[in-house]
């Protein structure tokens, strides 16, 4: 549904975002894991046009999107009227982190995302500061979408047990890049596997 191709991105001189290359198919939950620091919230923020691109390509249903500003994105031309209508809970997630959000919050904001019927749900850190029991009600709200085959879902997420429990594909990042990536079945026998794959460092 959404494919990125050839992503850099910069801050002044530092070079942020290396050359990524990844699909977020629909059907799927495709979570990206990685420490503070490694570019995953930069990475949002390219994908809803509010960082323009250095270089790389989006494509939404085969339509190239690159050029499109966040207004458009979020008025519901092409890619954002289908994905970008999860607008209201990045924004609100990117002003004030999870640990801001109570449970209550978080599951409205995910609610109000869904009452468009987007195409793809994107979730950023969704369980920061969030209680266990609500964090429980979130993962299997994320798990009833996946399984509707209706909608592509690219969550970002620092802990490994909760991305794990819903990870039909997996990205890991370190410094800008994605290091590793596979299918969510085999993220516990490539973590055992530790620096040989490289998710020792990066989880």
């Amino acid at each position: 549904m959404l494919t990125v191709y050839g992503l850099n991105q910069y801050y002044g001189g530092s070079h942020i975002l290396r050359d990524l290359n990844f699909d977020i198919p629909k059907g799927a939950c495709t979570t990206v894991l990685g420490r503070n620091g490694v570019g995953k919230t930069t990475l949002l923020k390219c994908l809803m046009g509010l960082l323009p691109l250095r270089s790389g390509v989006l494509t939404f249903d085969g339509r190239d999107v690159t050029a499109l500003p966040p207004y458009a994105r979020a008025r519901g031309a092409g890619l954002p009227r289908h994905v970008f209508e999860m607008f209201p809970v990045l924004k609100e997630m990117l002003r004030r982190r999870g640990g801001d959000l109570s449970g209550g919050q978080q599951q409205l904001s995910i609610a109000r995302a869904l009452v468009s019927g987007p195409k793809m749900l994107i979730l950023d850190d969704p369980t920061e500061g969030i209680q266990p029991s609500i964090i429980n009600d979130i993962g299997n709200v994320i798990s009833t979408l996946t399984k509707s085959g209706e909608m592509a879902i690219l969550l970002v997420e620092r802990y490994y047990d909760f991305a794990k429990s819903l990870a039909d594909h997996y990205l890991v990042m370190s410094r800008g890049e994605i290091i590793k990536r596979g299918a969510g079945r085999d993220m516990d026998a490539r973590r055992r596997a530790g620096m040989s794959v490289g998710l020792a460092a990066a989880l």
